[in-house]
């Protein structure tokens, strides 16, 4: 595969990591979800277009969705330029998100959930597979997940959106949650600066997860008192000690974050168009300052859910094509 290169004062490599081929294309499979492993493993669901329908006012690939459940797809995984494929059968909700767990098993996710007509309680919104692509177990894990990720032990990290934030599900009302691969909540946020609105991104570094969040107003000063001042944060968790720092984002609602010891790439989208702003900033003790700007120009439209990090590089989708960006 032809890297895509793009001069970069750094001398940072930009290289393509899978694009779809026109052999998938041509028959009639469309790229959706997808996700990148603790390894750097990119993992993307292609669904057949007869199961889907398109959205007349979303732009790109997240403006596709299957109409009817069950319906089947196929899970790609690419690790150092090598495939491997897996059919997947019984997809029993509709995904917004794609999670690579230990032992070759991965989760799809649907950002959002509602009480059961029966009992009550939450309906599930998560459902694991095993590494053949049967389905093993399904629970909830909140509801309007806009940034899902995995760290190396199998825990899912969530940032939520308002309507979550804003609604009924206790986890969601947090705003950040982490959760294990048996649906079990296992951290909430304590102590942050200010009260998150809405979910940007995330990235892993080591066994690290970060969290880029937004926040806003309140509405009836649901989440406590206290002056509520808005603004991008970038929040860190150490799940092995229990240790939670944030600080000011450098970008405002950043697609994409990577970082690699005190430096970090991030990026913010023209919605739409095939270019992304890419920026790179510094930690100074506790201030992330920006160290240089530049718009790049990428193979395809960039849209939603357009950015990942692990261990210092950025996955990027652009189009149909991904890219790693390294810190």
């Amino acid at each position: 595969m032809n890297n895509f290169h793009v001069p970069d004062k750094s001398g940072t490599e930009i290289r393509t990591v899978w694009r779809l081929s026109a052999t998938d294309a041509s028959r009639g499979l469309q790229a959706l979800w997808w996700s990148v492993g603790p390894d750097g493993e990119l993992a993307v669901l292609l669904v057949d277009r007869r199961h889907l329908k398109r959205s007349e006012y979303i732009t790109g690939w997240v403006g596709w969705w299957p109409p009817e459940l069950p319906f089947s797809g196929e899970l790609v995984i690419v690790r150092a330029g090598d495939e491997r494929r897996t059919v997947v059968q019984d997809i029993g909700v509709r995904p917004s998100h794609v999670a690579l767990l230990p032992d070759s098993r991965f989760l799809l996710a649907c950002g959002r959930t509602g009480r059961s007509e029966t009992g009550g309680g939450w309906k599930p919104n998560a459902v694991v597979f095993s590494s053949s692509g049967t389905p093993e177990d399904e629970f909830c894990i909140g509801d309007d997940i806009p940034v899902l990720v995995t760290d190396r032990s199998g825990v899912l990290w969530t940032a939520y959106g308002d309507e979550g934030i804003y609604g009924a599900h206790t986890e969601s009302r947090a705003g950040l949650g982490g959760w294990d691969s048996s649906g079990r909540a296992v951290w909430a946020p304590e102590g942050l600066p200010d009260a998150p609105l809405d979910g940007c991104t995330a990235a892993t570094e080591d066994d690290q997860v970060w969290l880029a969040w937004y926040a806003g107003p309140l509405r009836g000063g649901d989440l406590g008192p206290g002056p509520v001042r808005g603004g991008t944060y970038l929040t860190r968790i150490t799940p092995a000690t229990g240790d939670v720092i944030t600080h000011p984002s450098p970008v405002p609602q950043p697609d994409g974050f990577a970082i690699r010891d005190n430096c970090a790439v991030l990026t913010v989208r023209d919605h739409g168009h095939p270019c992304t702003e890419l920026i790179r900033a510094r930690l100074h003790d506790t201030t992330w300052t920006v160290t240089s700007r530049r718009k790049l120009e990428v193979p395809g439209p960039v849209v939603l859910h357009c950015g990942q990090g692990r261990d210092g590089s950025l996955y990027l989708r652009a189009g149909d094509t991904w890219l790693c960006i390294d810190v």
